[in-house]
């Protein structure tokens, strides 16, 4: 808001009135932040994309998108700049979204449907730890979508992989069980269409029987399948040279593939708050480009000749800019290592050109650019951890009091200065985890509690210790001495995986909440950026929006009826917060789903255990609190004269049938089509309150 609509505003306020003084006092605090006002500019960015995921129908994101444009025009004519900004840039935000949705669009499978398959092949992704191979497929058939994704399992993955010729650009043949992509198993959870929609998927799978190679891959041709293949064949080496864990784990930092890490690895890496080391994103481009530049700078500081000659500053930067190119292409191209080469291509451009690039301002900027490309990222916790810890560990350096306090006097000595590192790392930690953990608990429903001890020694290590020796080692490995070289990285790895192990099984160490209501992650995220974003004590005005938030997330009750999307399986939540199944053999998939989204680990038994409950191989029906459910389990015909009484006692009826209109529940009937409609479902016995993960969806494409 510019000081002319601010003087306005105070004239029109009589002297003496309700708030005496209340303009000027305003205009001074806008005045002391006029550093802070384009860093807004990617906040309303992104508020209008979310917007757009928002907003359930087409005709209220095209109203929405108009309006703000429509009002953000009319202020510009006023010549009020900044509210403008904003609201153009949130209209900005709606439309890259649209047309984001448009260039991606493509058919969807409707029905679950057994089909033989003629197709090439674009990716092959083993996932030993799963005992799984999975393939992305390009089809041809116009009935059918456009791009697949299936999985062989156990010893069909085995022998698929032992296939000649099955790779990225191969063409098989075979026969798959296709689904549509599956949408969140629980409202408010992680849902898979969304993300397989921009990725182009329409369908996913399971082969049934054995895949036969028709045409073999052909030769890499380019310098994208040349460097696949690379990968691949890097990858077995690593994998070869360093055995078990500590191989799979070495993997992902060079090549990023995650496939053979263990789950009980995987979990302990997530449990001790260190699963950002198995996704290749900022740290490890830092230490990757970083690396390049310090080296070519002593290396050309050794030539005096050249080191006069040639303007070495940007030399260096240019050489770490190709190694982080290089090193993108060949973890695969991932969003999180895409994402932070952009960044890391912004900083270096900013450190060529003589600016501040470690600042809020450089983040900011890459922020927009990385959402007009990807809208979809800011959906995701990547994207918002990585953002959000960048952001917070900045705001607080940038921090007048922060750079009093850790910054050591010129004539400190070494121990006082060691402590005052030692000082700043453990600030650092506490500040990431206290920004990382509300969007764990958001997305994941769980979060590490002791990760800033564990990131104080795994990012040390990882930085100065393991990717070095991995360095070292695919030089070496080029000289055929690959097997001797990576040896001392996987000392290293099996180092941080005993931290990891030793954090996750310390008492407490895993903090769980329920599924967030819907206004809480919206008020904490708002508030934490209020507290970061602005610099004066204007930001005070966060601390109520992330008390808020916290309150509603702290004190949100979990669920007590969870039925699947297909009505197979319902899930009880039982006084103790156990679970109980309709179907002992309930995956584990919704096991975990549902046991996360009421803060428990997806343990639990059977109807058939519950009091009360009278189950027999065809339906249970029985008493949920102080309601009556009545839910099929089997595919056998019930006679009208065995269904249609216990229909009529229940308050709430399950199946994963169309059920026939005598069928009739007392209070709530979820079936075959009303769950076509609105998907997984949530129910809130004591309240009334039930809620489908399709309820606010809308018109979607991804539906």
């Amino acid at each position: 808001m510019t000081s002319r609509s601010l003087g306005a505003v105070q004239t029109a306020v009589p002297a003496g009135g309700l708030w005496p003084g209340f303009g000027a006092r305003f205009e001074a605090l806008i005045d002391g932040e006029r550093e802070a006002l384009p860093l807004w500019l990617p906040v309303a960015l992104g508020a209008g994309i979310a917007l757009w995921f928002t907003l359930p129908w087409a005709g209220q994101r095209l109203a929405m998108g108009l309006a703000l444009a429509g009002l953000g025009g009319a202020l510009v004519v006023l010549r009020t700049r900044w509210p403008a900004a904003l609201l153009l840039m949130a209209a900005l935000g709606m439309a890259a979204a649209e047309v984001r949705d448009r260039t991606v669009a493509h058919r969807v499978l409707v029905e679950r449907t057994i089909v033989r398959i003629d197709a090439r092949v674009l990716a092959v992704e083993p996932r030993a730890a799963r005992e799984q191979l999975r393939l992305v497929l390009a089809l041809d058939d116009p009935a059918l979508p456009e791009r697949v994704r299936v999985s062989l399992r156990g010893v069909a993955a085995e022998r698929a992989q032992a296939l000649p010729g099955l790779a990225e650009g191969a063409r098989v043949q075979l026969r798959a069980m296709l689904m549509p992509p599956m949408g969140p198993a629980v409202p408010g959870g992680y849902d898979a269409a969304r993300a397989l929609w921009f990725e182009g998927v329409g369908a996913t799978g399971i082969v049934l029987g054995r895949v036969d190679v028709v045409e073999a891959a052909p030769a890499p041709d380019g310098i994208s399948a040349w460097m696949a293949a690379a990968r691949r064949r890097l990858n077995a080496r690593i994998l070869a040279a360093v055995p078990g864990e500590a191989g799979a784990v070495a993997a992902v930092f060079v090549t990023g593939d995650r496939g053979a890490v263990p789950l009980e690895t995987a979990a302990a890496v997530r449990d001790s708050g260190l699963a950002h080391l198995l996704s290749i994103s900022g740290l490890h481009m830092a230490v990757v480009v970083g690396g390049v530049i310090f080296l070519v700078r002593r290396l050309v500081g050794l030539w005096p000749w050249m080191a006069l000659r040639l303007p070495v500053r940007a030399l260096a930067m240019l050489c770490g800019a190709v190694a982080g190119l290089g090193y993108t292409l060949l973890a695969g191209g991932e969003v999180p290592t895409v994402r932070s080469l952009r960044a890391t291509l912004i900083v270096l451009l900013g450190l060529v050109a003589g600016r501040d690039a470690i600042s809020l301002r450089v983040r900011g900027a890459a922020a927009v650019i990385i959402l007009l490309a990807r809208p979809e990222v800011l959906m995701g916790p990547s994207f918002q951890m990585s953002f959000a810890a960048v952001a917070a560990i900045i705001a607080l350096y940038e921090a007048p009091a922060t750079k009093a306090a850790l910054a050591p006097r010129e004539d400190a000595g070494v121990l006082r200065r060691l402590g005052h590192g030692v000082v700043a790392l453990v600030a650092t930690g506490l500040v990431a985890e206290m920004v990382l953990a509300p969007i764990g608990l958001f997305h994941f429903q769980q979060s590490g509690m002791f990760g800033v001890g564990a990131n104080l020694l795994a990012i040390p290590l990882a930085s100065f210790a393991i990717m070095p020796a991995l360095g070292l080692g695919l030089v070496a490995d080029a000289l055929r001495l690959g097997a001797v070289a990576f040896a001392p990285a996987g000392w290293a790895v099996m180092l941080l995986l005993d931290i990891a192990y030793a954090t996750a099984g310390l008492p407490g160490a895993v903090s769980r909440l329920p599924v967030m209501p819907v206004l809480a992650f919206p008020l904490l995220a708002l508030g934490g950026l209020w507290l970061v974003l602005w610099r004066t004590r204007l930001r005070l005005g966060g601390v109520p929006l992330v008390a808020a938030g916290a309150m509603l997330a702290l004190f949100g009750t979990p669920p007590d009826l969870l039925v699947s999307r297909d009505g197979r399986h319902v899930a009880l939540v039982l006084e103790s917060g156990e679970l109980a199944f309709l179907r002992p053999r309930t995956g584990e998939y919704l096991r975990d789903s549902w046991g996360a989204a009421v803060a428990g680990d997806g343990q639990g038994r059977a109807f058939d255990d519950l009091p009360g409950m009278d189950c027999s191989r065809d339906a249970c029906l029985g008493m949920v609190g102080r309601l009556t459910l009545f839910a099929t389990r089997s595919h056998d015909w019930l006679p009208q004269a065995t269904m249609e009484p216990a229909c009529t006692a229940a308050d709430i009826v399950v199946s994963e049938r169309r059920l026939p209109d005598w069928c009739a529940a007392r209070w709530l009937r979820l079936d075959r089509t009303a769950l076509t409609e609105r998907g997984a479902v949530a129910v809130w016995l004591r309240t009334g309150k039930v809620v489908g993960a399709r309820d606010g969806l809308g018109d979607h494409r991804w539906r």
